[in-house]
């Protein structure tokens, strides 16, 4: 096979992956050896640029959080997104460190339910999928309870193991941080999360 004829084979085979204006660069090149190393060069970047890239990446990761504007839905495809983009990079995240990044970066209307889901075991070994559609089941409650007040200053926690006014006894589990919350008025059982 002559060198015309192989580049009459790679062309077709690149024409509908490449823009316009790149397909020219690449006849020049006589075997796929060449050829794969310039247009990892043009589009992957040097290994300086992989380097920045995955930095910057782990930063993005790190700073990771919920705008107040967002919905669970947007926060959840944004955080999907820069994991995949880690993973091509060759960065590995652990599924818990996934799932609690999550519950961490979600805003503060949710913060009774990431409470719950960050002590539950299953946390470590669930799905990031799996988590928001949980946590999706208790969406109406969120953002009935978000219209209705920001007030961050109605939550309380008991974790002693008896706790008597004149008027109610509420038992808390022995070893259990926390088993009950109180908000607005009304006691959760947190075993029902």
């Amino acid at each position: 096979m002559d060198s015309q004829s192989t580049q009459t084979i790679k062309l077709p085979i690149l024409q509908p992956a490449l823009p316009n204006e790149h397909q020219l660069k690449f006849n020049s090149y006589k075997d796929a050896k060449t050829l794969m190393q310039a247009i990892e060069n043009i589009f992957g970047g040097n290994t300086a640029t992989k380097k920045t890239q995955k930095k910057l990446l782990k930063q993005q990761y790190e700073n990771f959080a919920a705008s107040s504007t967002e919905v669970i839905e947007q926060t959840y495809e944004r955080l999907q997104k820069l994991i995949s983009q880690l993973e091509m990079v060759g960065e590995v995240i652990s599924q818990k460190e996934i799932n609690q990044k999550f519950l961490r970066s979600l805003s503060q209307e949710w913060t009774m339910h990431t409470i719950v889901w960050r002590n539950k075991p299953e946390v470590e070994t669930l799905s990031l999928d799996d988590l928001f559609n949980n946590l999706k089941a208790y969406e109406l409650e969120v953002k009935g309870t978000s219209s209705s007040t920001t007030n961050s200053h109605n939550v309380a926690f008991l974790s002693s193991s008896s706790t008597k006014s004149a008027t109610r006894e509420v038992n808390t589990a022995q070893g259990c941080g926390i088993s009950y919350i109180i908000t607005r008025g009304r006691f959760l059982d947190l075993a029902s999360f």
